[in-house]
């Protein structure tokens, strides 16, 4: 009932705002005003393949700037409302229940996240009956896939709380404040390292979705075409020379001097994360194709985020594939 009244409200403020984004859009292709993107996370070594590509748009002539939010709703409002241009997110479900004119443009990655529970109170999916979870955000892919392993284990949770940062998830369960959770690889380590044996990581089945996307106003899109497709062209670049080199980008936070706070365990992780994710299949090479629409409806449906798809589904609804062949021509 929460999800639905948000998401009213945020096809009201849609609608609203709409007029407002399209002078938005407008004003900035003439006056070379900043990309603006929208991210719902905190900033963590997740965030460098993308801070890479935004600074290689710089050097060819895109100004941006990221701007970090408290939860990709936030990120998602700011996108819907002219605050941002570009998010980062998979909002199928925001799109399908307010229609909004916001559309899908690069796939960034593919789920992969490890379930994870304190052994000392929790052993397997059957105990999380009537347990209390902690996923990323609301509507994110963390909740999707916790909401799926509900349907799949005959399971219901007594509640689902939300806090952005798989790296504060780890905290947490680490200090023991929360004792189920889904966090990333690099977090799914520090627990091994740190949690002296007593965190397990629970199975998955069936999971082929795309966690995070970037996705924009149609009519930025439009206003923004030639500068959109250089930043395509610079993520393409940048995930194709991670999946072949995933040590390149440890080497470019130097160059381009990213992240520069980061502590000395966070900086070691770099590498393995990177190595692993690519291992794993998480970065696309290709940006995205129509069929991994169909798949990502078809798992957030199973999780009972959205309408499942009927017949031949409508890609346009979602995705706008032109910038990302504009950026492959």
């Amino acid at each position: 009932m929460i999800k639905r009244t948000l998401l009213n409200s945020a096809a009201a403020a849609c609608m609203a705002a709409a007029s407002v984004v399209a002078m938005s859009a407008a004003a900035q292709a003439q006056t070379g005003e900043p990309v603006r993107v929208a991210m719902g996370d905190i900033a963590s070594i997740e965030s460098l393949g993308l801070l890479i590509a935004m600074e290689r748009a710089k050097e060819r002539g895109v100004p941006m700037e990221l701007t970090f939010f408290n939860s990709e709703d936030v990120a998602t409002q700011a996108v819907v409302g002219g605050q941002a241009d570009i998010g980062v997110g998979a909002p199928y479900a925001f799109i399908q229940n307010s229609n909004a004119p916001i559309r899908m443009f690069y796939q960034m990655s593919t789920l992969l996240f490890f379930p994870v529970v304190n052994t000392e109170v929790y052993q397997d999916w059957q105990d999380l009956d009537g347990q209390e979870v902690t996923v990323h955000s609301r509507g994110s892919g963390t909740e999707a896939l916790m909401r799926l392993m509900e349907q799949q284990h005959g399971i219901t949770y007594s509640g689902i709380s939300y806090v952005p940062g798989a790296e504060v998830r780890a905290g947490a369960l680490l200090q023991g404040t929360i004792n189920a959770s889904i966090v990333d690889s690099s977090s799914f380590r520090l627990l091994e390292q740190q949690g002296g044996g007593k965190f397990a990581r629970l199975p998955l089945e069936g999971v082929n979705a795309t966690d995070e996307a970037l996705y924009a106003n149609a009519d930025f899109l439009n206003e923004r075409e030639e500068d959109v497709a250089i930043f395509v062209e610079e993520m393409l670049r940048t995930w194709n020379e991670i999946n072949e080199n995933p040590a390149i980008v440890e080497e470019l936070r130097t160059q381009y001097d990213l992240l520069p706070d980061l502590p000395d365990q966070a900086v070691a992780e770099i590498t393995p994360y990177f190595s692993e994710s690519a291992e794993s299949g998480v970065f696309p090479t290709d940006g995205g194709t129509p069929e991994d629409v169909t798949d990502d409806l078809s798992f957030l449906a199973a999780a009972g985020q959205v309408d499942a798809p009927e017949g031949d589904v409508d890609e346009s609804m979602y995705w706008d594939f032109d910038p990302l062949n504009a950026a492959k021509n």
